[in-house]
């Protein structure tokens, strides 16, 4: 499995009255970099019990125009993270809403990292116990894209 980041944070908030022949090159520019992958992992700080804005604002990007959305039938998985101990359950869900709705198989096993801001040590590197559990989930999100 390859994975490629796909960075969205200089996307234009979604205005349907842009959407015309030639709608912002952000928006085309995201669009075709989710086209060209097989599937999808959300990775989501939670503020205040839900998703960032600009992610909120990548997905109706991406679901647009009506009829042209790059997520329908995309394997999904959802990792979420807070600095508290829920680990971002309520970012994790509210996004899990989304995807149902945009028909995204999404796996069902959940990661959820709390207490972030503890899982790096002094040079950057992620706790080993941290790093273990990502890379089995990883391991069954990759099963999990099989399937599809």
């Amino acid at each position: 499995m390859k994975l490629e980041f796909v960075e969205f944070g200089d996307l234009p908030l979604y205005n349907e009255d842009l959407e015309t022949a030639e709608p912002p090159k952000q928006w085309a520019e995201f669009r075709a970099a989710i086209s060209a992958n097989d599937a999808v992992i959300f990775v989501t700080p939670e503020y205040n019990r839900t998703i960032p804005g600009g992610l909120k604002n990548a997905i109706d990007v991406g679901s647009r125009p009506f009829g042209s959305s790059v997520w329908s039938g995309k394997p999904a998985a959802v990792v979420s993270a807070s600095t508290g101990g829920v680990g971002g359950f309520g970012a994790n869900h509210v996004l899990r809403q989304s995807l149902v709705f945009l028909g995204m198989p999404t796996l069902q096993h959940e990661a959820y990292i709390g207490g972030v801001n503890k899982q790096f040590d002094e040079n950057g590197a992620l706790a080993e116990s941290t790093e273990k559990f990502l890379r089995k989930f990883l391991t069954e999100y990759e099963a999990w894209i099989a399937r599809f």
